[in-house]
């Protein structure tokens, strides 16, 4: 998904806290610890396997909130996380589709790995948007999408990253999250969409503080750009140079280090309690939103680009 700031949401952002120096020093010093911890070896992401994980949620139809391809997402979802960990758990909130007046109960997905109390959080909305409202042809626009970007990408490298912690136990605890009702807002109506982040955030236990949170929206376009996001900047500066500086020392290109999008997306419930969010996220994809976000227009190796900078990230290496 993702929108961006409308005069009114510039409003609701601007009362959203800051991050201190004090906190960005202890931040900052985490992530040192992290970088220190060179002895251990980074698996090699597979985007092959993470591109089928892809073209899979695809094969179930759209996942807009109601439908039987999101019920059999879910399943899906369920289904493979516990291949990897035993700790999977559904999270139900209470949904509205303001502009179908739908109502229902959606779940966040959460798979955690290690027992350690120092943890990241690594997520990815999984629905798909119920109306393809950007389409060119004017007659598709009340039809689901398919959204095998805009839906598939990131929740296929977090499932191929699961894999990987099951088979390479990792050096910090990891919450995997895959977020559900992300995607149903009304144009020019920030407070409709993430409503599954919304609430996790609203509920969470105040003993659970990740270190940091990465959000992945938009990772498997072809053309991949992922420039730094506006309130990632602003609010998770040190997030933001962990993450571009990992990939700048992978000679990873994809990631540009400059601002480009200021975007209304699931890393900004957190950053409102505390958590330094950042959003990994292409906001140049043309086919956003539209019946054609289907799977050729995505690529295996954009998705090993990213997965494998969130290897370097959880394992604690900046290079090969």
């Amino acid at each position: 998904m993702s929108i961006f700031l409308f005069q009114e949401d510039k409003e609701i952002l601007l009362r959203r806290p800051k991050f201190y120096m004090p906190a960005l020093l202890f931040l900052a010093a985490v992530l040192l610890d992290a970088a220190g911890c060179s002895a251990q070896t980074v698996p090699d992401f597979n985007g092959k396997q993470a591109f089928r994980y892809l073209v899979k949620q695809c094969d179930f139809g759209p996942r807009n909130p109601g439908s039987a391809g999101h019920k059999k997402a879910q399943a899906y979802f369920v289904k493979e996380f516990s291949k990897f960990t035993d700790r999977v758990r559904l999270q139900p909130f209470p949904f509205v589709n303001y502009k179908d007046n739908l109502r229902l109960t959606l779940h966040n997905v959460i798979a955690s790995f290690g027992s350690q109390s120092d943890r990241i959080l690594l997520a990815a909305h999984w629905d798909t948007r119920p109306w393809a409202d950007q389409d060119p042809n004017p007659k598709n626009r009340n039809t689901p999408i398919l959204g095998a970007d805009d839906g598939a990408s990131g929740v296929a490298v977090l499932l191929e990253i699961a894999r990987n912690l099951k088979e390479n136990p990792p050096p910090v605890g990891v919450d995997l999250i895959l977020w559900d009702g992300e995607d149903s807002g009304r144009e020019g109506h920030a407070t409709e969409y993430l409503q599954g982040s919304r609430y996790f955030a609203q509920h969470k236990s105040p003993s659970y503080n990740p270190k940091f949170s990465i959000l992945l929206d938009m990772v498997g376009d072809k053309e991949l750009q992922l420039y730094e996001e506006g309130n990632s900047y602003r609010y998770a500066p040190d997030v933001v140079d962990l993450v571009w500086g990992i990939a700048g020392d992978l000679n990873f290109t994809q990631f540009i280090p400059e601002v480009k999008y200021t975007i209304v997306d699931d890393h900004l419930p957190l950053l409102e309690v505390g958590i330094p969010s950042i959003d990994v996220i292409d906001f140049d994809y043309p086919y956003w939103h539209t019946l054609q976000d289907t799977p050729d227009k995505c690529s295996s190796e954009s998705l090993r680009v990213v997965g494998q900078v969130l290897l370097n990230v959880i394992y604690g290496k900046t290079a090969p």
